[in-house]
């Protein structure tokens, strides 16, 4: 989220008539963030993210976007909550950019996840992968595959204290292995400078997805090869291509077995 493209007067009507907001209090520009250029919208009605899209997104995309989300919410599952315009649609146009509008969550992101938090990420996480419908009905030899979110990075997930507020950006939602989320979710937020997991932070993310969704027992054996395949990823960019130690797939068997079993 960032500020690329300026909104003036007009565009700002623009947006205003298109939601039926009936008072526009006040316009943020928000500073923080990548590619897209993003408003917080006071309204009489309440609070809302507005985004312009600069590159890439399609209606398409955002319509699937907010039928995720709004069935999430259906399900009690925190995210953002879609704000159609008044011809029902997912998005509008403003300044020659594509508009979406969801309202506002409370929260922030964290940079360093404590074993609280990664007990709330899990659980959620598994919310996900239990609580939408399956666009392909298909499972692998082994393994189950259903609805991802795709990008459970620390920039899309909100917390209020220790529990998460909110999954935000649900672009790149599609049907996957879950095991292949759950691995990179244990690297993206545990995986440590030389290549191991913290295994009190890996612990608290299994724990709570084992609330909501059990593993099957091919998905717990595979788990440590998927999350050595994540971490090798991660560290691609940095050149170490002699592969990670045996050590570690040692760790993760550890910390995946023994909660799972």
């Amino acid at each position: 989220m960032a500020v690329f493209t300026e909104l003036s007067d007009e565009d700002r009507l623009s947006i205003t008539e298109a939601y039926g907001f009936t008072s526009l209090l006040s316009v943020i520009g928000i500073a923080d963030g990548d590619a897209e250029t993003t408003y917080l919208f006071r309204t009489q009605e309440g609070e809302f993210i507005v985004t312009l899209f600069e590159n890439g997104a399609q209606p398409i995309d955002l319509e699937s976007a907010f039928e995720t989300m709004e069935a999430l919410i259906r399900k009690g599952i925190p995210c953002p909550r879609p704000k159609r315009t008044l011809e029902g649609t997912a998005t509008s146009r403003a300044a020659a950019r594509l508009v979406a509008v969801v309202s506002f969550l409370p929260g922030s992101s964290s940079v360093i996840a404590s074993p609280a938090k990664c007990l709330s990420l899990g659980y959620v996480m598994a919310q996900i992968h239990t609580g939408l419908e399956r666009k392909a009905r298909h499972k692998s030899v082994d393994h189950p595959t259903g609805p991802v979110h795709g990008a459970l990075s620390r920039e899309n997930v909100f917390f209020l204290g220790s529990e998460v507020s909110g999954i935000i950006n649900f672009r790149l939602r599609h049907d996957d292995l879950l095991v292949s989320e759950i691995a990179d979710v244990l690297v993206g937020w545990t995986g440590e400078p030389n290549g191991e997991l913290n295994e009190v932070r890996s612990r608290a993310i299994l724990q709570g997805y084992s609330e909501v969704r059990d593993l099957s027992g091919d998905e717990i054996e595979a788990l440590p090869a998927f999350v050595m395949a994540a971490t090798s990823k991660r560290f691609a960019c940095q050149k170490q291509k002699s592969g990670l130690p045996e050590a570690a797939m040692m760790a993760y068997r550890s910390v995946t077995t023994d909660i799972l079993r």
